[in-house]
């Protein structure tokens, strides 16, 4: 390979002391799929060797001082609530906050991806990131950790690092709490729709409203029970599974607003009275919770305060300071609105 340049590298230099295109170089470089795992690695010797920095990189702060928030999915309002609290924390503190979209999902497991992608942040001057419900990040946990540079999880998907830091919200007791109160209004044929089965938040979500069942003496019926990605879509396929059912639900726990918002979609679409006929609980009380028709019944989470958290954290670990505790968790109350009520004597009638 090459010797290292007394000129800056260029990525055509990359590339030459690599033995490949320009073009295979950048894709390296940005995480693409298309590149062979043996190909990437020897571009990211090549980096590595020439101290070559991509034109993309992120520059430094304007402070020198920044925070990196990453995430996979930015338009979720989960994620916009969470990061308004980061954003709030960051301004108080004086950081430049720095949002970034995670390394491709085929290739952020890799340890070169997670470390070039980590350096990077550090040249930008972070000190410390904050990572949003990230999936599969325990390369990114690793290669953080590794390089002394504090990062905090908020709802950790399917992490298996187990020094990591985490700040969540109670979800067992929440959901354990809404399926208490459909329970008290009658409610026997309670529906889940839960989010991915990777998810903790998902799982922890169903256990609560199973224990809940359970302590009611309720048997769980599996065809009942769905699961699937926290979006709209999802809410609005399996409602209309459900609410068809020969035998249809009383009520529907959705395991976020989203997959709440498609369930009253659903429901209005097929003349399904909202509470009359079936009852929605969401989970997370985002702003649009308050906007629905009805207005949704749901658990209420402290995003903005998760994300407080989550930067304070950040700080102290940056500091020196540790933490009393390395999982965090915040209260849920439930926000009862209008979408919950006494169930019917006879389960939902289609369009009556």
């Amino acid at each position: 390979m090459a010797s290292v340049l007394r000129r800056k590298p260029t990525l055509a230099d990359v590339a030459r002391a690599a033995g490949v295109s320009p073009a295979t170089a950048s894709k390296a470089l940005n995480g693409r799929v298309d590149v062979a795992p043996r190909t990437r690695d020897r571009v990211l010797a090549a980096v590595a060797e020439l101290g070559y920095r991509t034109s993309t990189s992120p520059a430094p702060s304007a402070t020198g001082r920044a925070l990196v928030v990453v995430f996979d999915i930015p338009a979720s309002p989960y994620i916009l609530n969470v990061l308004q609290g980061v954003l709030a924390s960051a301004t108080d503190a004086h950081l430049d906050l720095l949002t970034r979209l995670a390394p491709d999902l085929a290739v952020r497991t890799e340890p070169d991806v997670a470390r070039a992608w980590v350096a990077d942040q550090q040249s930008a001057g972070a000190v410390g990131i904050v990572g949003l419900t990230l999936s599969e990040p325990d390369g990114l946990l690793r290669a953080a950790e590794d390089a002394g540079l504090p990062f905090v999880m908020v709802d950790p998907v399917d992490a298996r690092h187990r020094p990591m830091m985490s700040v969540r919200s109670s979800n067992w007791a929440g959901a354990r709490a809404a399926a208490e109160h459909l329970i008290a209004l009658g409610h026997r044929r309670i529906a889940w729709v839960g989010g991915p089965d990777a998810s903790s938040a998902a799982r922890d979500r169903f256990y609560g409203y199973r224990a809940a069942l359970d302590a009611a003496g309720i048997d769980l019926d599996p065809t009942l029970v769905r699961s699937d990605r926290f979006d709209v879509d999802a809410g609005a396929r399996h409602a209309r599974e459900l609410l068809t059912l020969a035998s249809p639900p009383t009520a529907v726990m959705a395991a976020d607003d989203e997959i709440a918002v498609g369930v009253l979609a659903t429901a209005h679409e097929l003349g399904v009275r909202v509470p009359d006929q079936v009852s929605v609980i969401g989970f997370d009380d985002t702003p649009q919770a308050a906007w629905t028709t009805p207005p949704l019944t749901t658990v209420r989470q402290d995003l903005d305060g998760m994300g407080r958290l989550a930067v304070q954290t950040v700080l102290g670990l940056s500091s020196g300071q540790q933490p009393s505790a390395r999982h965090i968790e915040l209260a849920t109350t439930l926000t009862v609105r209008d979408t919950t009520g006494p169930a019917p004597p006879g389960g939902p009638t289609l369009g009556s």
